[in-house]
């Protein structure tokens, strides 16, 4: 009896024991595709990896091929403004000197005028003198040596004379208030 409640009892387990087992299967089909899948992933997740590695230093090289660029133009751009700067520098001074050579020509220019109305009569360098324009006659007039000048001026009328003692005196005096002011 005992051996028939055993069978029995077995009978009546066992399609819980095949479901059981059916349900342990299925886990362990589960758990085999879950796992597959999860292979899969790290797989794919390894692949990005190595691709965003490869971009990473494929990045860096540009960024170091760029910046490379970027420092020889710089370094062209700074070599052209040295070159202007001396360039402008050049041009400056060949400017100054051109400025000593034009007034070094209006200087000869005013002394070999101003030697031709010292050689001049008086009256007639007067009356030639009283019909131009005051800047001109001044200059020529502060070159000359005093000894011509009090010639030319005797002879000028002198309401003209005066005006150009006048001009002299004026234009001496703003000479020595420059000098004295350093140039103002």
């Amino acid at each position: 009896m005992k051996s028939v409640k055993l069978l029995l009892i077995l009978l009546l387990f066992s399609p819980l024991f095949a479901v059981d087992n059916q349900k342990l299967i299925d886990c362990y089909e589960i758990f085999a595709q879950k796992k597959a899948e999860l292979e899969s992933e790290a797989e794919q997740i390894l692949e990005q990896k190595e691709a965003l590695e490869s971009l990473k230093s494929t990045y860096m090289a540009l960024m170091k091929k760029k910046e490379k660029e970027f420092n020889l133009k710089q370094q062209e751009m700074n070599a052209t403004l040295t070159k202007i700067e001396n360039e402008k520098k050049a041009i400056q001074n060949l400017i100054k000197k051109n400025r000593q050579i034009l007034e070094a020509i209006k200087e000869a220019k005013l002394n070999k005028l101003t030697q031709s109305y010292a050689k001049m009569r008086p009256k007639n360098a007067a009356s030639i003198l009283e019909n131009m324009n005051d800047k001109d006659a001044l200059k020529i007039l502060s070159q000359l040596p005093a000894r011509i000048l009090s010639k030319i001026l005797a002879s000028m009328t002198p309401s003209k004379a005066a005006h150009f003692t006048q001009l002299m005196e004026s234009d001496k005096n703003q000479s020595v208030n420059s000098t004295d002011t350093g140039g103002s």
